[in-house]
């Protein structure tokens, strides 16, 4: 067990509190991790101000990446001083929906999570949960191993922290969710961390118009240097009409990336009919969605959800670290900023901003790492 620092949620719609905390030492499928960069995510938001539910005390954060300083004795793959990424999505690797390919709905995944002993508590000895079994707001987090993924010496963590959420998660929709052909047309609504990556892997799979949608003007002209070919207003009266008038009859897929009953609406609407809508942002809990039954009935639109990436993320987030060594996966132009972990808070005041694509946490195992500072 080890003392160290973590940002700790006590009460759903306050700041984070800084403090102490007690991390067990790893199991034998698990490995410690010194964090060194954590991306600030919308999903953390959603617990920390309770739109989806979770019981205090716990460590949010879940977008994460640092130095593997301890493995536990069953752990072959991995070794101390490894540069890593986490998969938010351990899995067992043989249940059905593993053996099919779709890791991320593994069917066993609350018993591969259980563990004899919190994996956080307070000095006092009162457990402290884990978002996601991550709890990555913390100076040291425990994974299990078959939830790390190893970074390439060229990945900074700066950046390799984007892998394991907002990128798996975008890309991933493209590619592993709606399986967008190359030539097909794409509208991304919510153009966030998720949504600019969204753009980027519709780029990647050879979208031949991209039309990015978004309330804040900032954010669409970012979306341009992701790979955006059109820009639309997101207030507009008739978002589908709007769409029409560029392209025709609608788009063949489209992604909603904000999370609420409106926008995953308006997906559906800007399809032509035969496309795809996916919905991958998180909605609020108990969000209910009322659509017109006509369009799936006679305009045969399809309506599906995208999960982390909805495939095998440890795989693809592999791929993905390859595709932005290689400069065609953009992630140094998505971290609009880099705070220190004292300023957490702060940076979750500034996502509001649309000026904001990425807000990285840099904490204190990252300091005196040249590399991290200047690529």
């Amino acid at each position: 067990m080890i003392t160290t620092r973590a940002a700790v949620l006590t009460t759903v719609g306050q700041p984070l509190h800084l403090t102490q905390i007690h991390v067990d030492d790893p199991e034998p499928h698990e490995v410690r991790i010194a964090v060194t960069h954590v991306g600030l995510c919308h999903s953390d938001l959603h617990y920390m101000t309770g739109t989806v539910a979770i019981e205090p005390p716990v460590v949010v954060g879940h977008e994460v990446a640092g130095i593997v300083e301890a493995v536990g004795a069953a752990v072959t793959d991995l070794r101390p001083g490894d540069h890593v990424t986490g998969a938010l999505t351990p899995s067992c690797g043989a249940c059905a929906n593993c053996d099919a390919g779709r890791s991320t709905q593994c069917q066993r995944l609350a018993e591969i999570r259980r563990r004899p002993r919190p994996a956080y508590t307070l000095p006092d000895g009162t457990p402290v949960a884990r978002l996601g079994d991550v709890g990555a707001f913390s100076e040291h987090i425990l994974l299990r191993a078959n939830a790390v993924v190893p970074l390439p010496d060229d990945v900074p963590t700066r950046v390799g922290c984007l892998l394991s959420c907002c990128v798996v998660t975008g890309v991933g929709a493209v590619f592993r969710g709606a399986r967008v052909r190359p030539g097909a047309t794409v509208a991304v609504i919510g153009c966030g961390g998720v949504g600019s990556a969204v753009i980027q892997g519709a780029r990647l799979a050879g979208a031949s118009a991209i039309v990015a949608i978004d309330l804040d003007e900032e954010r669409l002209r970012a979306a341009r240097g992701y790979g955006a070919t059109h820009t639309l207003n997101g207030g507009a009266d008739d978002l589908a009409a709007e769409v029409r008038a560029l392209l025709g009859d609608g788009v063949d897929y489209s992604f909603e990336a904000v999370g609420s009953a409106r926008t995953a609406a308006a997906a559906l609407d800007v399809v032509r009919p035969t496309g795809t809508a996916c919905l991958v942002g998180i909605a609020p809990e108990g969000t209910r969605l009322t659509l017109p039954a006509a369009d799936f009935f006679f305009g045969e639109k399809r309506l599906i959800g995208s999960y982390m990436g909805s495939g095998q993320a440890r795989a693809d987030i592999a791929q993905f670290a390859r595709l932005y060594r290689h400069g065609r996966l953009l992630l140094d132009e998505m971290v609009t900023e880099v705070i220190d972990f004292e300023r957490i808070n702060d940076g979750f005041e500034a996502m509001k901003s649309g000026d904001v694509t990425r807000i990285v946490v840099a904490m204190p195992a990252a300091s005196g790492r040249p590399e991290e500072e200047t690529r």
